[in-house]
């Protein structure tokens, strides 16, 4: 059926010139749909199982994963040449090489639930739903930005996106009482909580802990682990429990590969589900890789070579691994990449276009929404 349905078109629009978009749709008619796909087993702690070994991966999950990560690469890049050329300022802190945390993450919960995150938030706010327009407006401090401006790379917000938050794991906390909300509420929805590994140290961390494990709140504590802070490399030497999914104690966790999208989605599904059933919180440890430094202030070849960077990318870039997943299946078409590639890099240009000729917010405006108190 497949075959005569590909020789009935390409009868039809035999002798027309084709454009890149017709001959990708042609050519995905001589690839399966579906592929069943082996992700590695998560590291389990105080759970008799876990997230399954094996998942099926749609042709059309594919093409959104990829071109997802492929947006959040180029908008991280295109960040990464506005702050050098100035028109970013202050903070900005990117997370290219860790695309498959933002978009796993999202695949495995529901647009009804919550997020919320630490001051590296870029890939989450586009995964939420903001355009890449409004996420780089804000980097430039430009009226259309996502929080008019005001909040710049630390502070943006979506739909059920609570940011982007300044204080090293101050996140933590507040998803907990986010979580407390949906309980209090009566709904079945949780609350995914994101924060690195170095955040995973503050005290208000294991006091969420203690909460959201004596309230039974529906929150996923997800720590992404990079293996590197801020100008250093982690070790036994800063902290001796190195193993973030067993950092709850009393609430059970699990460690996936985080440049592996499926396996981030898998393990958020399970995440999820668990949350939803009652059990409270959950842990989950990523294991990820970012290629720029903590910030632009650090060069992030001072704790680790450039050969070691170069490595990531050459042998667990997440991008890298999904086109491998469909190539090595048969089931893949170069020619619909090379389209969402083009497109992808259309659409960063024309909103770098826009956050560097967009007005900035009027002077009169900058103390709008703030919390003040009206004297009575």
């Amino acid at each position: 059926m497949r075959k005569m349905l590909a020789s009935l078109v390409s009868h039809v629009f035999s002798g027309v010139n084709q454009k890149p978009a017709m001959r990708g749709l042609l050519a995905s008619l001589n690839f399966s749909n579906d592929t069943t796909c082996d992700i590695t087993k998560c590291d389990l702690y105080r759970l008799e199982e876990g997230p399954p070994t094996s998942t099926v991966l749609t042709r059309e999950e594919a093409l959104k994963y990829y071109r997802a990560m492929q947006v959040i690469r180029r908008m991280e890049l295109k960040a990464d040449q506005m702050y050098k050329q100035k028109f970013i300022r202050g903070f900005c802190h990117l997370c290219d090489g860790q695309e498959a945390c933002s978009v796993g993450l999202e695949a495995g919960i529901r647009p009804s639930d919550h997020i919320i995150t630490s001051y590296r938030a870029h890939g989450l706010c586009y995964t939420r739903g903001l355009p890449v327009r409004s996420i780089l407006a804000e980097l430039t401090g430009r009226r259309g930005g996502c929080a008019k401006g005001k909040g710049g790379s630390m502070h943006m917000y979506a739909k059920n996106f609570y940011g982007g938050n300044g204080i090293v794991g101050a996140q933590v906390p507040l998803g907990a009482g986010v979580a407390f909300a949906c309980t209090y509420l009566g709904n079945t929805e949780i609350c995914l909580t994101v924060y690195g590994d170095g955040a995973a140290n503050q005290g208000q961390v294991a006091e969420a802990y203690n909460l959201s494990a004596l309230w039974k709140l529906p929150c996923s504590l997800s720590s992404e682990r990079i293996a590197t802070t801020q100008w250093a490399r982690l070790s036994r030497e800063q902290q001796p429990n190195t193993d973030y999914h067993k950092r709850g104690n009393f609430i059970p966790g699990r460690k996936a590969n985080g440049m592996d999208i499926l396996c981030v989605r898998e393990a958020t599904k399970f995440a999820a589900h668990y949350c939803r059933s009652g059990k409270g919180p959950i842990l989950l440890e990523l294991q990820t890789y970012r290629y720029h430094g903590h910030s632009k202030s650090d060069p992030g070849i001072s704790y680790r070579t450039r050969e070691e960077v170069q490595s990531m990318r050459s042998k667990s870039d997440p991008i890298m691994l999904l086109q491998e997943r469909r190539r090595n299946s048969n089931r893949s078409n170069v020619e619909e990449w090379k389209e969402i590639d083009a497109d992808g890099k259309k659409e960063i240009e024309e909103a770098a276009q826009f956050a560097t000729t967009d007005p900035e917010p009027a002077l009169e405006e900058l103390a709008n929404y703030s919390c003040t108190t009206k004297k009575k």
